[in-house]
C-alpha cells in the first residue's frame, strides 16, 4: 500500500466515524484538500484492491479488509503521539504533524513493541481511542460540552478539533484531559457558555464547546 492510499483509507475511516454512514467523494476531497476527480481516480484503485466499496455517484465505505488496514494506520499514529508526549515531552499541539510522518512506518513488530513499551495505552494525548493489535477499539463514553445542561458537572475527555490553534486555546485557559468543568449557564443570544474550572469562571463560545468532549460526573 502506498503512502497516498494509506492517507485515503485513514480519511475515509475518520469521516465514516464522524457521520456514521457512507461518505461522499466531495467530503473526501474537502478533507484532503484535493480535487474530486483525483479522489474518484484513487477510489477506483482502492476498489480494485478491495480496500473500499465504491460505485460512481454513490457513497464510499471501507471493506472489512480496508477497515482493519485503516485501524492499523490510526493505531500507529496515536501510539506515536503518546510516545512523543509521554517520552519526548512534546506538547499535545505539536505531535500531529510528526505522527503523520511516523504512521507510515511498515514494521508491525516495531509498533507492537512500542505499544508494550508505552504500557498498552487505550487513548492518545487528545483522548482518542487507540485500536489494539487486532483492531479492537474501546469506545469512550462522551458528549460535547455544548450538550451539557446548566448545573451539571463533567470532566474533559477529548477534543473534536485537534488543530494546534484549538489546543493552544485550551492550554491558555488551563483546560486539559481530566479537567473538571461545571456548566453554569448558556447565553440565549449566541449560545456561549459560562463555565467554572478550578473555582474560576470563564465564558467560552459555542464553537469551543462544540469541539470539547466531556463525560458527566
Amino acid at each position: 500500500m502506498t503512502l497516498s492510499e494509506e492517507n485515503y483509507l485513514k480519511t475515509i475511516y475518520h469521516l465514516t466515524a464522524a457521520s456514521g454512514s457512507e461518505v461522499s467523494t466531495n467530503a473526501i476531497a474537502e478533507k484532503m484538500e484535493t480535487k474530486a476527480s483525483s479522489v474518484t481516480d484513487m477510489l477506483k484503485k482502492l476498489s480494485d484492491k478491495d480496500w473500499v466499496n465504491y460505485k460512481k455517484y454513490q457513497g464510499v465505505s471501507l471493506t472489512q479488509k480496508g477497515l482493519l488496514a485503516a485501524k492499523m494506520i490510526v493505531r500507529k499514529h496515536r501510539l506515536w503521539e503518546v510516545f512523543l508526549v509521554d517520552k519526548l515531552q512534546f506538547a499535545w499541539d505539536e505531535v500531529h504533524d510528526v505522527a503523520e510522518q511516523l504512521e507510515h512506518i511498515k514494521s508491525e513488530q516495531l509498533i507492537n513493541r512500542l505499544d508494550d513499551f508505552l504500557g498498552n495505552p487505550t487513548k492518545d494525548p487528545h483522548g482518542d481511542p487507540i485500536p489494539d493489535r487486532s483492531g479492537k477499539v474501546i469506545a469512550i463514553e462522551k458528549v460535547l460540552l455544548s450538550e451539557v445542561l446548566p448545573g451539571q458537572d463533567c470532566q474533559c475527555v477529548g477534543v473534536k478539533d485537534s488543530s494546534a490553534a484549538f489546543l493552544k486555546y485550551l492550554d491558555n485557559n488551563k483546560i486539559a484531559l481530566g479537567t473538571q468543568i461545571k456548566m453554569l449557564s448558556e447565553e440565549e443570544f449566541d449560545l456561549s457558555l459560562k463555565i467554572e474550572i478550578e473555582q474560576r469562571q470563564i465564558v467560552i463560545s459555542h464553537k469551543i464547546a462544540s469541539n470539547l468532549y466531556v463525560k458527566l460526573i
